[in-house]
Formats: C-alpha cells, structure tokens, sequence
C-alpha cells in the first residue's frame, strides 16, 4: 500500500465526515475532483491510482492537470480555483501524517488561484419577467407547474438548489405568508411571499399529493426535479417569452438571472433584499447594502418593512428577508 491510499481515505473518512462535517454536496465536489486528477496521474505516471504516491502528486503535475482542466476539458477560472481548493485541502490535511514528503506538499500548496474577472450577470426588466411568468401554458399540468416555479423564483430570489429542494411543507399561505428554504452554508431561511405568488402556489398545492413531505415542484412521475431540469425549463419559457417580448433573446436568461432579478426589483422599488446565510457569505446584493435583521425587528426598523407586509416567524430559528431602503447600485455577480 502507497502513502496516498491513507491519507485519501482519512481525507473522507476522518477530516470531511467527522471533522468538518461537510455536506454532501461539498464531499460529491472533493471526490470529483480526486478522481479527476488521479485519472490525469495515471496518464501521465502509467501507474495504476492504486500504485500512486504523494510524490506522484508534485507540482508540476498539478500544474499539468489545472492546465489539462482548461484546455481539454473547457473548464473556466471559476472551476480551476474549485479544483485547486479541493487539492489543497487535500494536501494540508497530508502535511502532519506524511512529513517525509513536506517539499512536496509545500510547493502544491504554494500554487495560487488564478484571477478572474467577475462578470457582470444580466437580469430581466419588470416587462421582460411578465412575458417570462405567462410563458408556460396553463391549459396543462406542466405549465401550471412551470408558472408557480418560475413566479416563485423572480420573487423569492431563491438558487435553483433551493428551488428544486422544496417540498409542500415548506410553503405557508397562511398569516405571514412565506416559503422556508435550507439553503446554502445548511441555514434555513424564509422569504415573505407576494399576494400574487400566494394565488398561484394556493392553486398549484390543490394539484399536489397531500403529503408534506413531497417536492413542492415534482417530475411528473412524482420525483424531485432534477437541477439540469430546471435550467431547462427556463431556458424553454425564455425562448417563448421572447416572441411578446423580443427584448429577451438579447439575455441568457438561466435561474441565476431570476435571482439577479428579484434582487433588482427591489432595488428599482428603492430598498435592497439581504438573507443571512450564516458563513456562506454570498447575497443577492453588494456588500454596501447588507443589513441582515433577525426576528424580532428592532424599534426603529424603517417603515418601509411594514408597508411590504412582512411578518417574522417567532421561535422558529430562520432568517427572516428584510427590505431595507438604500441607496440604488450596480453591482457585479457575488452569488
């Protein structure tokens, strides 16, 4: 058994499961990663992942295979910079259980991120999310469906993750209505919803097991909706919206855009929206504009909160979206 056989099962085993308790989405993203570079080890050493050492993994090859990622794989800045993310913490856990091999692993960790330009991510007008939202046909079960994900998304400001994840339970139409989501950074959060929104989702749940537990926008084979689905049907609405409104064929419009845009609503509203999400540190708005509030609302909370209708949710933990008028901004994509 080589040096590495030990250190990739502890990596899992000990500092990811037990450890850090990383989500399983972190743990799928450092396993895809390991298996990409030791599949590029292989071609490049000839030997077996099972013949590989730390010593295998020198600079050099980790050089070649964030190059490799780029050039082949068509990988952008932003995948490369998750990639080298993985390996480093890979190697940092190496560094105190295989001393014998610190040249190694210092120069690994010495590899910097690459700089990148943020780019700017387009939203959609208040005309251009009309013509979106009435896309769908509703003489079928599909567009009904369509419509509640789609209405629900430019006005919650919710990641496609997030949207995908929801089940009946987490809708509530009564007093306060809102949708409660496990986001990002594993916080849970609640957004207030809209009149309008409420209408559409109050009609959507008659269609819907009763059970509390089922997704909130199934398959129709009563499965959750995959994330590529999503993605999908937005980019098939988006390109039926475009024939009332040719405005939108000049945008990629991708569920990232509706997040963007229930962001700029607000701003053109002359408020900002912000979510705590604990760690994760990534919001809707610039960071000049955070202000998060958690129940109860301290006196002295600008009126503006009241006259939106927005109700806290007393013992239940979540963070609660609050409106907070600011200052308008552009801003650059920091989701």
């Amino acid at each position: 058994m080589t040096d590495l056989a030990p250190v990739l099962q502890g990596f899992f085993t000990d500092r990811l499961a037990r450890q850090k308790k990383a989500s399983p989405h972190t743990v799928a993203a450092y396993r895809d990663t390991l298996r990409l570079l030791l599949a590029f080890a292989r071609g490049k050493t000839g030997k077996p992942p099972s013949m590989l050492s730390l010593a295998d993994l020198n600079a050099t090859l980790i050089g070649a295979f964030l190059q490799h990622l780029e050039d082949d794989r068509g990988n952008g800045s932003a995948t490369r910079n998750a990639r080298l993310a993985a390996i480093h913490s890979l190697f940092k856990y190496a560094a105190p259980r295989a001393p014998e091999h610190a040249a190694v692993i210092s120069q690994v960790l010495a590899i910097p991120p690459r700089r990148r330009e943020r780019a700017v991510v387009s939203y959609l007008t208040a005309e251009e999310t009309d013509a979106l939202v009435a896309a769908p046909d509703r003489a079928t079960w599909h567009g009904r469906r369509d419509r509640a994900l789609l209405l629900l998304a430019v006005q919650a400001g919710l990641r496609v993750s997030e949207l995908t994840g929801l089940i009946r339970q987490d809708i509530h139409l009564g007093a306060g209505p809102h949708v409660r989501c496990h986001g990002k950074g594993r916080k849970d959060r609640a957004t207030p919803l809209t009149a309008q929104t409420v209408k559409v989702l109050r009609t959507w749940l008659a269609e819907l097991s009763s059970d509390p537990g089922s997704p909130l926008f199934p398959t129709r084979s009563g499965t959750r909706m995959s994330r590529d689905a999503a993605e999908k049907l937005v980019a098939r609405h988006a390109a039926t919206a475009a024939s009332s409104c040719p405005s939108v064929k000049e945008k990629n419009v991708t569920p990232h855009t509706l997040r963007h845009s229930a962001a700029m609503a607000l701003q053109r509203r002359g408020v900002a929206s912000d979510a705590t999400f604990g760690s994760s540190g990534e919001h809707a708005v610039p960071a000049a504009q955070r202000a998060a509030l958690r129940w109860p609302r301290p006196a002295g909370t600008p009126r503006g909160c009241d006259d939106l209708g927005l109700h806290g949710v007393p013992g239940s933990g979540a963070t609660m979206l609050r409106l907070i008028p600011l200052p308008s901004v552009h801003h650059r994509c920091a989701c």
